[in-house]
Parts: C-alpha cells; structure tokens; sequence
C-alpha cells in the first residue's frame, strides 16, 4: 500500500463503539470514507460511518468483508481476535496498530514481560494458573495483592484484590476461576497516563500527561495538562517512544502510569488504540488523538500535540447523559454524547471536557 493515503481512501475500524465513532468523525473531516465491523447495527460508530457491517470480532469472514472494502485497517478496542487480524495482513492489507501489539497488550503476564523486557518497570507480579498458587505468591508479593484475569476484563472487572491466603479460593472463583495474574500493590501517590502516537515513518509525538482519577475500577475524571515535573513529563515521553519503536507501532497508544513519591513512574498497562484518558484533547489541543491516530494510519504527517487550555474530563456514566440540556448550557463544557441507546448504570454514555485558561510558566 502507498502511503500516505488520499483523500477518498477508505479506513476500515473494527470496533462499533464510541472510540469507533470519534476516529470515524475525525477521518469524515480530513476526507476519508470509513467502513467499520459492529457486533450490533446502528452502532455509535456505525451512525456516523459510509458503511456499516454487522458482525463478530471474532468472525474471520467478517473482518475479511472489512478489509476488502478498507485501504488499511485499524481497531478501536483490545478484545479483537488477533488471529483474525493477522489473515487479514496475509492479503496483502495493512493493518495499524500491529497484531503484535494487540496480542501482548491482550494478556497482562505477556505484557508486563514485554514491558520489564525493555527496561519498563512495573509492579511485581507472579502468574497464576489456579487458586493453590495463590498463596505462595501472596507471600512473596506481600499483602494486600490484586488478583486480575489474564485476559479481557475492563472498567474494575475481573478483577480483586486478596488480603490474605485462605481468601484465595472465593477469589480464583470470583475472578471466573481463569488464567490470571496476581501484582503487589503499588505505593503510588496518583495515576497518570501519556497518549502518544508513531508513524510508519517512525515519527513520534507526546501529548502532556494526564491525571486519572477513578471510581469503583471506573474512570471518573482526567486533569491535563497534569502539574508535573519538566523530568517526569520527560520520563513519560522516554517510557512511551521506548514502547512504541519496540512494537514498531503505528498509531496512538495510551500508557497508564503510577507515579511514585519520589518522582518515578511505573507503567501500569497500556492500551493499543485512542483511549479515554485523551478525551481532553477534543478541546484542549491543537490536534486531538482522534484525527492523530487517523493521520498516523494514512500516513500523514502527525499533528501538533500542544495544549490551548487545561481541560477537566468527566465520563458520563448511566443516566448522567440525561442532564445534556444543563451541561449544553454550561458555556465552559464540550458535551460529547455517544449515540447510545439505552443508559445502562456504569454504561459511558459521554463525556464533558471543561476547559479553564492555561497557566503559562513565567
């Protein structure tokens, strides 16, 4: 495929949700068509896409339908077979991010290994197979530890934490008795997170950090540009250039992080695809990680990553999206709503970035 892609190409993303619907919005803008793979019709991405095709993630013919119609191929989400991708390479469509990435990222003990390969740190961990490993590794990690499922589980899910040996079988069960993995608890003081993006060229460009803050295993709200150091920023980009040239990745990232009292990050996982802790960019950058993962795809060249103004992100969960009316009138808010249907408790139905001026240094 000839890079950089012209206007008219068509984009195909697998994933119908509303990660799916903003790269669908921002490709609309610079002229491309886009196709997208749903596992339901009238998806959120599917309502504001050229073409909609209904189907598994999983379904290699469905995907195969995708690339058919698709100039090079992209994902909104972790949880795609990455089997399913890799035919599709065989045909001769590119794909961006790489399989590669999407398979590590898809289990937790594989990823921290890539991570720790790199010379990335993270938190210490212990694999587990089954409710007996529990207990040994709780006494090497020390307690409490946080027991997560290997593969899948989002938003909190899958996951628990254990306190002390003989809740090791109620936890295995609680967790679907699955593959899984079992870190030390993390003294960190907050949680960060640094959106980043490559080319095929293997340019990079660095959003500035991000400050997470959760709920229930849910994320509530990000503050960015975070107030940090000039050498933890600097540590991010390190931590995420380092990421992103070994996967030999296209696309935009997400790095979680936990930052340390003494100033140093851990990475905590990352994500292979836009993510929600750069929602802020919508509003506060000059090139949000939308419409920059769309020209790291294409080829274009990246986008500015400088932030106008300090933005406060908050996901709307449930039936939060029905008070739009007094959200659309706060003049300081940037309603983003998903095109969902039912307003499911704990569901992201949309978000708001509320934008104040950004303080200059002196």
């Amino acid at each position: 495929m000839a890079f950089p892609l012209a206007p008219g190409s068509t984009i195909g993303i697998v994933g119908g949700g509303q990660l799916g619907r903003m790269l669908a919005l921002a490709a609309a803008r610079l002229g491309f068509r886009v196709a997208v793979l749903a596992r339901e019709a009238d998806s959120p991405a599917g309502q504001v896409s050229a073409v909609e095709i209904v189907g598994g993630y999983a379904d290699g013919e469905a995907v195969a339908r995708l690339a058919a119609l698709s100039d090079v191929l992209t994902f909104e989400f972790e949880n795609v077979a990455a089997e399913a991708l890799e035919a599709v390479v065989a045909r001769g469509v590119p794909i961006a991010p790489p399989g590669r990435a999407l398979a590590i990222s898809q289990d937790r003990v594989d990823e921290k290994i890539f991570l720790n390969a790199h010379g990335l740190a993270t938190t210490t961990f212990v694999a587990i197979d089954s409710a007996a490993d529990i207990g040994p590794a709780l006494a090497q990690l020390g307690a409490p530890a946080l027991l997560k499922t290997r593969r899948e589980g989002y938003d909190g899910k899958g996951q628990v934490w254990v306190k002390q040996a003989d809740e090791a079988e109620a936890a295995f069960a609680a967790i679907g008795a699955k593959p899984a993995i079992l870190e030390a608890k993390a003294a960190f003081v907050r949680e960060l997170s640094v959106i980043a993006a490559r080319g095929w060229n293997g340019e990079v460009a660095a959003y500035p950090l991000g400050e997470n803050r959760h709920e229930h295993g849910v994320l509530r709200t990000t503050i960015a540009p975070a107030e940090v150091e000039d050498g933890v920023q600097a540590e991010a980009l390190r931590i995420a250039t380092t990421l992103l040239d070994a996967l030999d990745y296209v696309g935009v990232i997400g790095v979680e992080l936990f930052q340390l009292a003494d100033g140093a990050l851990l990475v905590n996982e990352f994500a292979p695809r836009v993510h929600n802790t750069g929602h802020w960019t919508l509003d506060g950058c000059e090139v949000d990680q939308f419409e920059q993962h769309i020209r790291a795809v294409a080829g274009w060249p990246l986008g500015p990553t400088d932030a106008l103004a300090r933005v406060e992100m908050t996901n709307l969960l449930g039936e939060e999206a029905l008070d739009w009316p007094a959200l659309a009138a706060d003049p300081d808010a940037r309603l983003w709503l998903y095109g969902k249907r039912e307003a499911a408790p704990g569901r992201k139905m949309g978000h708001v970035n509320r934008l104040s001026m950004l303080e200059m240094p002196e």
